[in-house]
């Protein structure tokens, strides 16, 4: 899967996915026409019910990622927050997520235990702790699976006492250090930095792809000139990803449809088999590939046609 990820990036002028936090998410992204699966670290902290503030363990996550890369035929990338300690939890986190399945992980430079780079009261380690874990990080992977790709993530620019200029510094250096990605985790909306940055980055590595944030702590509707993800591409951004997509859209639907039921009872239940009638999502049969399951037990297990035939339930031929 690493190595399909790195074709994309060579055949796509840009790449672009919805941060999700499940496989069925992950299933519904593929299905749709994703090219490639974000694995959002707050999206799956979330779900478990926790603030993106490093409670989830490596262990955790790393099971998440590979339920979601067993569930798809697409690259994953997953989000392995700062590594998980210092660069021998590094090395480790690596390794485990290789394990996975997933095509590659972001690692971040922010100090053990991080937080979403959005959320006020990050710090990030020394230049050569940081450098310490990226080359640990790359070392690791050039010796299980060098196709595996890794993105540096820093988050200088809105970290404590940080700036562009210390973000572009760790982005060269990190890039260096053999990573196949870097990432500036910037604090807006705003044009100006990611401009600088991507400028900065062409002038000493022309051909390093970017990743980029399309954060969804951002309100990009409200801006009056958002970015559009064809001028990213054409900045050097490669892979683009709205890290929370799958998270609000989800929540929002959700949240409307339980106080639905509070409000309503029953006629809550009808009114979403209606509006969800025809629609690829309607039968949770469907959505859960019950029917591909069903022709493996014919093929491999005696019997299964008899036993389809002569119970109720979903199932080609079943008793009606």
């Amino acid at each position: 899967m690493g190595k399909r990820f790195r074709e994309l990036l060579d055949e796509e002028d840009y790449l672009f996915t919805g941060g999700v936090y499940s496989a069925l998410g992950a299933q519904i992204a593929e299905r749709v026409g994703m090219k490639s699966i974000y694995m959002s670290g707050y999206s799956v902290a979330m779900a478990n019910g926790w603030p993106d503030m490093g409670f989830l363990t490596m262990t955790e996550v790393a099971h998440t990622a590979s339920l979601m890369a067993t569930a798809v035929s697409i690259p994953v990338i997953a989000d392995a927050d700062d590594g998980y300690g210092n660069a021998l939890s590094t090395m480790r986190t690596v390794q485990e997520f290789i394990k996975t399945g997933v095509a590659g992980i972001h690692l971040e430079d922010q100090r053990f235990p991080k937080r979403c780079g959005h959320i006020a009261g990050k710090t990030i380690v020394s230049r050569e702790e940081a450098l310490g874990k990226f080359r640990a990080a790359v070392d690791v992977r050039n010796r299980l699976n060098p196709d595996f790709v890794l993105i540096a993530r820093t988050d200088a620019y809105g970290a404590v006492g940080g700036s562009l200029e210390e973000a572009i510094w760790r982005s060269r250096a990190y890039a260096d250090a053999g990573v196949d990605l870097v990432w500036c985790e910037f604090s807006n909306a705003s044009r100006e930095p990611a401009v600088a940055f991507a400028k900065a980055m062409r002038e000493t590595h022309p051909k390093l792809p970017l990743a980029f944030n399309y954060s969804s702590s951002f309100k990009w509707s409200s801006d009056s000139n958002p970015f559009l993800f064809r001028e990213l591409g054409d900045l050097g951004y490669k892979f683009i990803f709205v890290t929370l997509f799958a998270t609000h859209a989800a929540t929002y639907a959700m949240w409307n449809a339980m106080e639905d039921l509070v409000k309503n009872q029953e006629q809550a239940q009808w009114t979403l088999e209606k509006v969800k009638a025809g629609h690829p999502t309607e039968s949770h049969h469907v959505m859960a590939r019950v029917a591909s399951f069903q022709e493996l037990e014919k093929k491999y297990i005696p019997g299964t046609d008899d036993r389809i035939r002569s119970s109720d339930g979903f199932g080609e031929g079943h008793r009606r």
